[in-house]
């Protein structure tokens, strides 16, 4: 599978997805970078999924990648689950906002659908 290495060493980078995959879930919307936001979005998608299935299992690999956030891991349990139930992917959108001043990078705006 190819990934987006975003400058970042693996380890500072699976942290810096975890958190941005947090934030999505709990705020349903965040700002970011179009490459960070192509590269969360599967995660949040994985993690909705995870949710639908509602196994034990399941729970554990979302709490494993969410860094042990059960306020987090709850939601997506509780109320994500059921708001997708009947769609089978595409659980976020991607919104191009503008370039950031300074390093014109393009930001867009990352949400649940």
């Amino acid at each position: 599978m190819l990934y987006r290495k975003l400058s970042r060493e693996s380890r500072v980078r699976r942290s810096m997805l975890a958190g941005i995959t947090k934030d999505v879930i709990m705020n349903e919307s965040v700002v970011t970078t179009e490459a960070r936001a192509k590269e969360v979005r599967k995660f949040v998608d994985k993690m909705i999924t995870y949710g639908k299935k509602g196994t034990l299992v399941a729970r554990r690999n979302a709490l494993a990648f969410l860094h042990n956030d059960q306020e987090v891991v709850n939601k997506i349990f509780n109320d994500l689950a059921k708001r997708y139930e009947t769609r089978n992917g595409g659980y976020t959108r991607i919104i191009k906002i503008k370039e950031r001043i300074g390093d014109d990078a393009l930001e867009v705006k990352l949400e649940l659908v």
